[in-house]
């Protein structure tokens, strides 16, 4: 039987310097975190995505990473090629493709950066990374901090300050400072749920009966009963980070796009696999029975 003399996989090349920046998106951006470079990195890949993977983690930040500027940098592979093994890349859990919202001058305009991981993670650590809660790094230990200085007293609270203010708007409701300090957190609760000084000020004021005889009471009581209501907190603003599909581009929310793919392109991803599959079995045992032939 003829020897057969197998090459070993193609070495990643090194990144160009200088490297394409990207300017309208797809930026290379490294997750925080990673440890140094090894060569058993990417070694459980394919030949194809290896090679890609090596290269990719060779770019320095906000590097131009589209398939475009890869296929162009990497001449070995067509734009087609240099997709499919991106999809993969995301599949195996080494990177994401996120769009960004940017505001700035009275405009707002979306960039897509791609998060790289030298390391694969599943796609829960990718939704925990990208929404900004995964678990960081501990911090390097630092010397104890040198003492503060001493805090210096503060004034007085803008509740207080609003009563103290009753008697200039009416002197019916000249108020102490031992009254002022006694109504405090009555009038406190009035500002945490929204109020201004104004808004209490009037509310106190008006329709006053006559005569008052007991000022600190019937603030008490208006402080009470004319409590406005609590506002519940506005729902929070949108982080502006949509996760975008590896595939086709289609932006969404962070767990819907598992594996960084949309369920249509996960959908296609699975069907097509299975036919690749068969064919390289079928190409590996036309290989084996060529071998057998071989005199």
């Amino acid at each position: 039987m003829a020897a057969q003399h197998f090459s070993p996989a193609l070495p990643a090349p090194e990144a160009p310097r200088p490297h394409r920046t990207a300017k309208s998106g797809y930026g290379k951006q490294a997750v925080p975190g990673q440890g140094p470079s090894r060569p058993a990195d990417f070694a459980s890949l394919p030949e194809r995505e290896r090679y890609i993977a090596g290269y990719v983690d060779r770019l320095a930040e906000g590097a131009a990473m589209d398939i475009k500027s890869l296929a162009k940098d990497l001449p070995l592979y067509g734009q087609m090629a240099i997709g499919s093994a991106l999809r993969a890349l995301a599949v195996a859990g080494h990177l994401r493709r996120v769009r960004r919202r940017v505001d700035g001058e009275g405009t707002c305009r979306w960039v897509t950066y791609t998060y790289w991981s030298r390391t694969a993670h599943d796609n829960e650590w990718w939704t925990a990374a990208l929404s900004g809660t995964a678990a960081t790094p501990a911090p390097e230990p630092v010397a104890a901090p040198s003492p503060p200085a001493p805090a210096r007293p503060e004034g007085p609270s803008p509740a207080y300050r609003a009563l103290a203010g009753l008697g200039r708007r009416d002197p019916r409701l000249t108020l102490s400072a031992a009254d002022c300090a006694a109504l405090e957190p009555l009038a406190a609760a009035w500002f945490a749920r929204g109020a201004g000084a104004e808004h209490l000020t009037s509310a106190l004021t008006a329709g006053l009966p006559e005569p008052v005889t007991h000022p600190l009471g019937l603030v008490r009581r208006r402080l009470t009963d004319k409590m406005p209501p609590h506002v519940p907190d506005a729902p929070r603003a949108a982080n502006g980070l949509r996760v975008e599909c590896v595939e086709c581009g289609r932006p969404g929310p962070t767990a819907a796009l598992r594996d960084g793919l949309c369920r249509p392109c996960r959908g296609s991803h699975a069907q097509s696999s299975a036919p690749d599959r068969a064919h390289d079995i079928a190409t590996h045992v036309a290989g084996l029975r060529g071998l057998m032939r071989t005199p």
